[in-house]
C-alpha cells in the first residue's frame, strides 16, 4: 500500500479519533489515557501532536511529542504513536513521526527521547540513550531507551531522562 500521507497539527475536533486510534493500535486503554492526561498537563506543547491523513483527511495515525528534561536540560519525548490497525506498516506512523521532529526542530527544540522498539526508531536518527550517558531512573532494556538531537550543533547532553508528570516514570 502506497498512499501519500498527509500530516498536520491536531486540532480540537482531532481528539475524540485521536482517543479510538490509540485504542485500537495498543492491547490495553493506557496509552490512550496517557495522551489525554498529557493534553491537560505543563508538558504539552501546542503544535507537536501530529497526525496523518488520507487524501480523504481520514485521520489514521498520531505521534505525539510531550516536553520531558535531560537533568535540568529541556527535552522532548516522543511517544504514543499509534496507527490504525489496519494501516499499520504503510508509513503513516513515519510520516506522523517525521513531521512532529520536524516541527519540533522548527520550534527550537534541540533533543528527542524515546522509550521504544530498538529496531523501528533507529530510522529516525535515533541512537542508544546510554551511550550519551542518558538513563532513566527505572530499569528498562538499554537498547530500548533511545536519543536523538535535532541540531548537530547542539551534542546531546548525559543525564538522567524525567518524564512527564502523567507518563508515572
Amino acid at each position: 500500500m502506497s498512499i501519500n500521507w498527509i500530516t498536520r497539527a491536531e486540532t480540537s475536533a482531532d481528539i475524540p479519533t485521536i482517543h479510538d486510534i490509540t485504542l485500537a493500535a495498543f492491547d490495553t486503554p493506557l496509552e490512550a489515557d496517557l495522551v489525554d492526561a498529557l493534553r491537560a498537563d505543563p508538558s504539552w506543547i501546542d503544535g507537536l501532536s501530529i497526525v496523518t491523513t488520507d487524501q480523504d483527511g481520514k485521520l489514521i495515525g498520531h505521534a505525539l511529542l510531550t516536553r520531558c528534561h535531560i537533568d535540568d536540560t529541556p527535552a522532548l519525548c516522543l511517544g504514543p504513536v499509534a496507527v490504525r490497525p489496519e494501516y499499520q506498516k504503510t508509513g503513516a506512523g513515519s510520516a506522523a513521526i517525521r513531521a512532529a521532529l520536524q516541527a519540533a526542530k522548527e520550534l527550537g527544540e534541540h533533543f528527542v527521547i524515546v522509550l521504544g522498539h530498538p529496531t523501528y526508531y533507529p530510522r529516525f536518527g535515533f541512537t542508544r540513550a546510554s551511550e550519551y550517558g542518558i538513563g532513566l531512573s527505572i530499569d528498562v532494556p538499554d537498547e530500548a531507551m533511545m536519543a536523538l538531537t535535532l541540531d548537530v550543533d547542539h551534542p546531546l547532553p548525559s543525564g538522567t531522562v524525567h518524564y512527564a508528570a502523567p507518563f508515572g516514570i
